[in-house]
């Protein structure tokens, strides 16, 4: 079980390969499995307890299922792992977040320790085992991990340490194995995606990277989590001039207040920002941007979220979430003054949600009796309508989707479609133009992915 962020759900990929060359063979359903693995996440108090419900949940199938050996990884054994132990007596190991492919060897040992928390260092490379768990034709690529940046809300340098880039052959390695492997769509992760390269030999930027692996064999690239601080006019000419680079960018502002700004330690005023999202959207036609933002951080008065309100009224994301403030121990947040109640962190989460919904309503209207090119994920569990996928500017997992009610095309196929209606989020429309018989195909059952993670960032 995996819970969290998409950075997250590689180190579960990574722990499934670990085990899968170890001889263990993965099952759906956790009463009919020996091991069970919660994978947790510990960025803000409700993820928390989340995980914490999650383990005592799957504890249970130590007494009705097969389950012998219950494992908890992740950042929540890395923030707690002493205080879970003591509190957790059903829980047999607590991995940390650069112990997870030490998961064999710990399964494998006669008598192994209960918690392996190190100090975060590690970052898988090409040659470590990996089994995708998302349909087969796409898959997320962590390129880096950890963060060197101090933001006052976060606690994810403390979880998963400094960053650690990978080099750019390695990155593109893993990308060809994927590719070879039918995926079409890479999701480019990071903790901070626009920082990449910063620590290694001869300091590689990020579009030096995108450069290699546009000649991968693959559709789209997509990137996520690309912080605005460092965002150079090379990298933007990459993403207009490449074909394969989606009309997509996952960029989290946070603020569009000064002084939040300066307060969350961002390094970028809301001057910068704008500039930047104009400059992008100039250079970039058609691009689809999506933040996050925070509301409720200590200090901020109904002045700054006002500020905050106007920004999204005139950016007009196509894309918006937003995170109501986490009080975190740890965080340089947790020890301001002004702290704001709950109950109007609450309010003014819905209000910019409120606005942002009818941007959505709006925008999506204007998309039909439009052609867009769509990639057929399968059938729908949730509609009358047959078919599900996304377009160029709909990430897995996060976004919305496109339903598919008049034509007939399969699982991982890009097809032509016309948006015959539009609602808040998702789209629908009638095939128009299937691909050429050279384009792979997939079975239909590799479009349902194992029940693996949940999303971090609200619609």
């Amino acid at each position: 079980m995996t819970l969290g962020c998409p950075k997250n759900r590689v180190d579960s990929e990574v722990m499934l390969g670990t085990l899968k060359q170890r001889g263990y063979r993965l099952v759906q359903e956790p009463a009919e499995a020996q091991v069970i693995v919660v994978n947790t996440c510990a960025f803000i108090g409700p993820a928390k307890q989340e995980s914490v419900d999650s383990i005592l949940e799957m504890a249970e199938f130590k007494k009705s299922g097969a389950c012998s050996t219950l494992v908890v990884t992740g950042c929540l054994s890395q923030r707690h792992g002493s205080e879970l132990a003591q509190e957790m007596p059903e829980v047999d190991h607590f991995l940390g977040t650069s112990a997870y492919a030490q998961i064999g060897d710990l399964l494998a040992a006669e008598a192994s320790p209960r918690q392996v928390i190190p100090d975060p260092d590690y970052i898988h490379n090409a040659e470590t085992p990996r089994e995708n768990s998302m349909p087969s034709y796409t898959a997320y690529l962590k390129v880096s991990e950890g963060c060197d940046n101090a933001c006052a809300f976060c606690i994810i340098p403390t979880l998963r340490g400094g960053q650690r880039s990978r080099p750019i052959a390695d990155v593109v390695a893993e990308a060809t194995r994927l590719a070879d492997q039918g995926v079409q769509e890479l999701n480019l992760v990071a903790q901070d995606l626009t920082a990449y390269g910063h620590d290694l030999p001869g300091k590689p930027k990020l579009h030096d990277l995108l450069k290699e692996l546009v000649k991968v064999d693959v559709r789209w690239i997509r990137l996520h989590y690309a912080y605005p601080r460092i965002f150079p006019d090379e990298l933007i000419e990459v993403m207009a001039t490449e074909k394969k680079i989606a009309k997509y960018l996952d960029m989290p502002l946070q603020h569009a207040s000064d002084k939040l700004l300066m307060s969350m330690k961002r390094g970028r005023n809301s001057q910068f920002l704008t500039d930047l999202l104009a400059k992008l959207r100039a250079r970039v036609p058609g691009l689809v941007m999506r933040t996050s933002l925070i509301v409720g951080l200590p200090g901020e008065t109904e002045e700054d979220f006002e500020l905050l309100k106007e920004f999204v009224k005139t950016q007009r994301f196509e894309r918006l979430g937003v995170f109501q403030y986490s009080d975190e121990e740890g965080t340089a947040a947790y020890d301001m003054p002004n702290k704001i109640p709950q109950k109007t962190i609450e309010r003014r989460w819905r209000e910019v949600m409120a606005i942002q919904k009818r941007i959505n309503r709006e925008q999506n209207k204007k998309l039909v009796g439009k052609r867009i090119e769509v990639l057929v994920e399968g059938t729908s569990p949730e509609t009358e309508h047959l078919l599900v996928g996304r377009h160029e500017g709909q990430a897995p997992e996060i976004d919305g989707q496109v339903y598919i009610n008049d034509g007939l095309a399969y699982p991982g196929e890009f097809v032509t479609l016309e948006v015959t209606e539009a609602h808040d989020y998702d789209l629908v429309g009638r095939v128009v133009e299937r691909p050429d018989p050279k384009q792979r195909t997939l079975k239909a059952r590799d479009a349902v992915p194992p029940p693996m993670a949940m999303s971090a960032s609200p619609r």
